[in-house]
């Protein structure tokens, strides 16, 4: 992959969770797992070959049809766009990102119990 630091767009995200869905496609196999309203064939192809080019996605030819697939799993991308999270928002302490959560988003005591229980295995 070209750059693992960079971000997808809306857009390129709800590709790329389908093609880690099914795991390699043609663009009408992507067209067709995209819910309604659908996007143009052409819309689809263009954010596709983007994907391609920032490194994301790679393809096989059959004549002059391609067969896209991920170049990078889902637990990567997610790693290193939450790494960038924790690092750019919360200086890198996951303690302040567990304060800004459960004073943002109301983590209950079972939630927080629950994190504290999987970061003791992880030791």
């Amino acid at each position: 992959m070209k750059n693992t630091r960079q971000e997808l767009t809306r857009a390129e995200l709800d590709i790329m969770q389908i093609l880690w869905r099914i795991e390699k496609g043609f663009v009408n196999d992507i067209l067709e797992a995209m819910p309604a309203p659908k996007p143009a064939y052409n819309t689809v192809s263009t954010i596709v070959r983007i994907l391609e080019k920032k490194g994301f996605v790679a393809h096989k030819a059959f004549g002059k049809s391609h067969e896209y697939y991920p170049t990078i799993t889902r637990q990567q991308y997610t790693s290193t766009f939450m790494s960038g999270v924790l690092e750019n928002f919360f200086g890198g302490s996951v303690g302040n990102m567990v304060s800004f959560l459960s004073n943002d988003k109301g983590i209950s005591v079972s939630e927080a119990d629950e994190i504290i229980k999987m970061l003791k295995e992880k030791r």
